[in-house]
C-alpha cells in the first residue's frame, strides 16, 4: 500500500510548480484530479510536441492523474467543482493567477468554513500579500529576482539554470507542505492553508550566497562551472574533444592529484600551488598546465587517472548519455508509463519504498476522465449531456 492511498487532491493548475508537486503526491498513491479549461487544457500541454506529439514539461509532471475539464467561470461548472472538493477533497492545490482562486470561491477562509479539515495550497510568484503579489513571474523572471542570475554564468555573462528552478524549488516546498499538514491534520483533526512563494522558495536554495554576502561583503563571483574559491575544480577538456569535471578538496587531494594525474609530483610542494588559497590565486598557470596534460590523453584515459589518484570527477554527460547511464540501468531505475500516443519511458522518483513501488500510471489526455468523475457525483448521461451542450465542461 502506498502511503496517501485514500487521499484526494483536487488541484487547479498549470505550468510547473503546482504540477510538479501534485504528480509527487501521485506517485505516493493519493488520488489527483486535474482541473483543465475544455478545449485547451494546461498551457503546458502546448509548449512543444518531443514525447510523440507530447509536450515534454507535461509528460514530465502529470502522469498518475485524472482530467476533468471544467470552465470555472460557468456556474454549472463552479457548482460541480463545489461539490466534488466537499465530497472528496483532502487537499486544493491551485497556482492560477494571484486572486483568481479567491474570486472562485477557492480561498481556504471559504473551504475551511465548510469543511474544516481541507488542506489548501496556493502557489504563486511573490506570494498571496506584499507590494509583488500581482506580478507576473515567470521561472526566468524569479530567477533574476532572487539574485541566482548573479551568481550564475560567466563574469562576462549571466546564465539562468537549464532547468526550471524556480517552479521546481516551488512545487518540492509545497509537496513536503502538503505532507506537513496531512500528517497535522491526523492529530488535530484541522487543516491548513500554504501559501508557497517560487521566490521564497528559490531564496532557500540561495542561503550560502546570501550569507557570503553577508554585512556588505563581495558576493560570490560567476565562475561558469568552476568554483568561486576551490581550485582545481571544474570543466577541463581533453584531447578527444571531451569535457571531464573534477574537484579537489583538501592537500592529500592536491598531492595525489599531481603525483598521480598531472605525474608532476613537484607542483605537489611548489610554493605557489601550495594551498587552496595559492592554487586559487594562481588559476590560470595551474589551468594551463592541467589541460596541457589532458591535452595527451581520451577523457576515459583521464578519468582513470583520477579514479587510481581518488580524485572525484565525473563525465560532461548530454541528454543522450543519460538516457544510457550506467548507474541508472543498473539500479533498476526506469519504468514504463502510458500516453495517449503510445508507451514512453519514465524516472523512477528518488527513494523507494519496501511494500510498494511509487505509482506510475498514465499521462492523462484532456478530459479523459470527465465523464466518470461527473457519474461518480451523481450527473447523469443526460445532464452530462447538457453540461457540455452548454461548454460548461
Amino acid at each position: 500500500m502506498r502511503p496517501l492511498e485514500g487521499i484526494t487532491v483536487v488541484t487547479l493548475e498549470h505550468a510547473i510548480a503546482a504540477p510538479f508537486a501534485t504528480r509527487q503526491l501521485a506517485d505516493l498513491g493519493a488520488r489527483v484530479i486535474k482541473v483543465e479549461r475544455p478545449g485547451v487544457g494546461d498551457f503546458a500541454r502546448g509548449y512543444d510536441q518531443r514525447v510523440r506529439g507530447l509536450a515534454s514539461h507535461f509528460v514530465w509532471t502529470n502522469r498518475s492523474k485524472e482530467s476533468l475539464t471544467l470552465d470555472v467561470k460557468h456556474p454549472d461548472a463552479q457548482a460541480v467543482l463545489n461539490r466534488l472538493i466537499d465530497e472528496h477533497a483532502d487537499v486544493v492545490v491551485q497556482n492560477l493567477a494571484p486572486g483568481a482562486a479567491a474570486r472562485l470561491g477557492l480561498s481556504y477562509a471559504a473551504l475551511s468554513a465548510r469543511k474544516p479539515g481541507i488542506i489548501v495550497c496556493d502557489i504563486s510568484g511573490y506570494g498571496n500579500d506584499g507590494p509583488y503579489r500581482d506580478r507576473k513571474a515567470y521561472d526566468l523572471l524569479i530567477q533574476g529576482e532572487a539574485g541566482f542570475l548573479s551568481v550564475t554564468g560567466t563574469e562576462e555573462t549571466p546564465s539562468k539554470a537549464g532547468p526550471s528552478i524556480a517552479d521546481i524549488a516551488a512545487g518540492m516546498y509545497a509537496y513536503t507542505g502538503i505532507l506537513a499538514a496531512l500528517l497535522e491534520r491526523q492529530r488535530t483533526g484541522c487543516g491548513q492553508h500554504l501559501d508557497i512563494s517560487m521566490l521564497e522558495s528559490l531564496l532557500e536554495w540561495m542561503n550560502y550566497p546570501l550569507y557570503y554576502a553577508f554585512d556588505g561583503a563581495a558576493p560570490p563571483a560567476r565562475t561558469g562551472a568552476n568554483h568561486a574559491t576551490i581550485y582545481p575544480y571544474g570543466l577541463f577538456p581533453a584531447g578527444d574533444g571531451k569535457t571531464v569535471l573534477l574537484g579537489l578538496q583538501n592537500e592529500r587531494e592536491w598531492a595525489a592529484f599531481c603525483e598521480t594525474v598531472l605525474r608532476r609530483p613537484e607542483l605537489a610542494t611548489a610554493e605557489r600551488f601550495s594551498s587552496n588559497f595559492r592554487r586559487n590565486a594562481a588559476r590560470d598557470e595551474l589551468r594551463a598546465i592541467i589541460v596541457d596534460t589532458f591535452a595527451a590523453l581520451t577523457a576515459e584515459q583521464v578519468i582513470v587517472r583520477l579514479d587510481a589518484a581518488n580524485i572525484a570527477n565525473s563525465r560532461a554527460n548530454d541528454m543522450h548519455e543519460v538516457w544510457a547511464h550506467p548507474q541508472l540501468k543498473a539500479r533498476g531505475r526506469w519504468r514504463s508509463v502510458e500516453t495517449e500516443r503510445g508507451v514512453v519511458p519514465a524516472l523512477l522518483p528518488p527513494g523507494s519504498w519496501t511494500d510498494a513501488e511509487p505509482r506510475m500510471d498514465a499521462v492523462p489526455a484532456l478530459g479523459q476522465h470527465t465523464d466518470g468523475i461527473l457519474a461518480e457525483l451523481g450527473y447523469g448521461p443526460d445532464h452530462i449531456a447538457a453540461l457540455r451542450a452548454e461548454t460548461a465542461i
